[in-house]
């Protein structure tokens, strides 16, 4: 018998232990993204580079100055949309966090529910709310500021106001779980020391706080970057923001390879960001969560703190605090708790009012949109449920939902599962490619997987159109699962398996049921993702196959009527039906 063969048994062995280990869960998920997302974008990147030189299309993108002054500018509007979120966000996530019981509920409610709604629904919320016959309009008159309606749409202002409340839940979100998990202790040092209000909130809760501050601020300027549904129906022709080139140029044929090149020139100014901004914070920041590693030994936060020497929040605060400190320091002690009230309603007002006021048209009697409606009937509810192709277009919707919910939920859970519990190096790296579609800006997405669903002549179909959702639910419920799975006390499982129990078995009787709320919020999460999918949609879908989103884009370029308001009605109720059904299995599970 040879060395070989004596050794051929330890090999197999260790094969064979690979093959059962947790991190095998991440290989459907891995593999299903590196052929519908990684390659796609990386044929994208090619063809950019197929002109007649190197780089021939990309010195027209930057010599062209339609296309040089629209990039300039969507920087500009991405960098002040994302200081007026941080401005009004900040507060809002203290009021949140300051508020408790029912009053705490409602807030977080009020900031959390507009999230979910489509950012299509949310921008047609504020055309009707900034119209000639809108009720801002109309106040405006009543109070005699103006003797006849202003042109409130197709400007600047409008965009940044729209876009600012399309992005400011994701802000607040981000700032209150940076500050939910502070130590109130610290709080309280600060002003048994002595310090003020203004003090304690310069000098300890900013500089703690900073990380979050900068995830929120970069999150939102790259889901700015890509933003063309809110500029495009609410901004005027100089208000034009780089991707609406991209879907512009989509229509002609002779465009293909410069049409390439604009999607790489915003690809890579977000990647960019993006790294720059992971070098700073950690790429955890794209998931909100932590390093991915195992947990470390208990230490001191405060002896880390002072070895590593003044965070970037403290030099900060050193550089601009003792000044704006004494200019802040004469005003009253209660002025910060007021300030914190009244920008947190005018946030919670400016997401709540746009969709309030559309619920309401929606019953309106007139055939334009008015505000207040001269009468109420539901002739645009009739007119929506006997038209067949809006009929259609909804159970379209909720088929390839439910198509894309499926694959997003297997193949995303697996994966989470072998994040959480696999051991191998690098795990920051693969969560990084499993969340990375989230910061890819969708037009750029949708043009590189129409030239691959095109060869594979799944254009128009409800399959295709499941896939490239399940791209971007994938990220969803990789990161909801994986919160849900690492709060599963381990001793558990590790009990269940001393006791004769298959890993299997272990699933099913412990962690099934523990991770299960997170699991159907996952779903919910996923299927509201892909019912609410359009600019996918635009480049993929056919004049066979339109769904929800499809028609009310059409709708809302060429006619505005009440029966738009319908349709964002009844998704809105759908979402709010939605959320109620979860809430008992999430309060079963806490009691649990």
């Amino acid at each position: 018998m040879t060395a070989a063969t004596l050794q051929a048994p330890a090999g197999g062995s260790r094969l064979g232990e690979a093959l059962k280990s947790p991190a095998m869960l991440l290989v459907p998920a891995l593999g299903f993204l590196a052929v519908v997302y990684l390659l796609p974008v990386i044929d994208l990147v090619h063809i950019s580079l197929s002109g007649p030189t190197l780089l021939g299309y990309f010195e027209r993108v930057f010599s062209v100055p339609l296309y040089w002054d629209s990039l300039v500018r969507t920087m500009q509007i991405s960098l002040t949309v994302s200081c007026l979120c941080l401005v009004l966000g900040y507060p809002t996530a203290l009021l949140i966090h300051r508020s408790t019981g029912i009053v705490k509920v409602l807030i977080s409610a009020a900031i959390v529910l507009p999230y979910f709604i489509a950012i299509l629904i949310r921008t047609y919320a504020w055309m009707v709310l900034l119209g000639r016959n809108g009720p801002i309009n109309k106040m405006l008159v009543a109070l005699g500021i103006v003797s006849e309606p202003a042109q409130l749409l197709f400007n600047r202002g409008s965009v940044l106001v729209a876009m600012t409340a399309v992005l400011l839940p994701l802000m607040v979100l981000t700032l209150y779980s940076s500050i939910s998990r502070l130590d109130p202790g610290l709080v309280r040092a600060g002003r048994a020391c002595g310090a003020g209000p203004v003090a304690v909130f310069w000098r300890v809760l900013l500089p703690l706080t900073f990380p979050g501050i900068g995830a929120g601020f970069l999150l939102v300027f790259v889901s700015a970057l890509g933003f063309f549904i809110t500029p495009t129906l609410l901004g005027g022709p100089g208000d034009q923001m780089f991707a609406m080139h991209i879907t512009q140029q989509a229509d002609f044929a002779t465009s293909e390879g410069f049409l390439q090149a604009l999607a790489v020139v915003l690809l890579i100014i977000t990647l960019a960001v993006v790294a720059v901004a992971g070098r700073f914070l950690g790429f955890s920041f794209i998931w909100g969560g932590g390093k991915l590693t195992e947990a470390a030994a208990p230490s001191s936060t405060a002896g880390v703190r002072a070895a590593a020497g003044p965070s970037l929040g403290d030099r900060v605060a050193d550089l601009v605090g003792w000044p704006l400190l004494r200019l802040l320091g004469r005003l009253p002690a209660g002025c910060g708790a007021w300030t914190v009230r009244i920008a947190g309603g005018l946030v919670i007002a400016g997401l709540i009012l746009p969709i309030v006021v559309v619920m309401i048209i929606s019953f309106s009697s007139a055939i334009y949109l008015t505000f207040p409606p001269p009468g109420f009937s539901l002739r645009w509810y009739e007119r929506f449920f006997s038209d067949s192709n809006w009929r259609s277009a909804f159970s379209n919707s909720l088929t390839v939902a439910m198509m894309s919910a499926v694959i997003a939920v297997s193949l995303g859970a697996a994966a989470a599962m072998g994040i959480v519990r696999g051991r191998f190096p690098g795990k920051s790296a693969v969560m990084l490619v499993l969340v990375s579609p989230v910061i890819v800006p969708p037009v750029v997405l949708g043009l590189s997987l129409y030239t691959l669903f095109l060869r594979l002549d799944l254009v128009g179909s409800m399959w295709g159109l499941a896939a490239a959702h399940a791209i971007g639910g994938i990220p969803i419920v990789v990161v909801i699962v994986a919160a849900a799975l690492q709060s599963v006390d381990r001793r558990l499982e590790q009990a269940a398996a001393v006791h004769g129990a298959s890993p299997l078995t272990v699933f099913r009787t412990v962690t099934l049921p523990a991770i299960a709320p997170g699991l159907a919020a996952a779903t919910f999460f996923a299927f509201l993702h892909s019912f609410d999918e359009l600019v996918l949609s635009l480049f993929l879908s056919s004049a066979n196959l339109k769904t929800l989103p499809l028609m009310l884009w059409a709708d809302v370029n060429y006619q505005l009527n009440p029966v738009l308001a319908v349709v964002s009605t009844l998704e809105v109720l759908f979402i709010l039906v939605g959320v109620a059904l979860a809430g008992p299995v999430l309060a079963r599970s806490r009691a649990a």
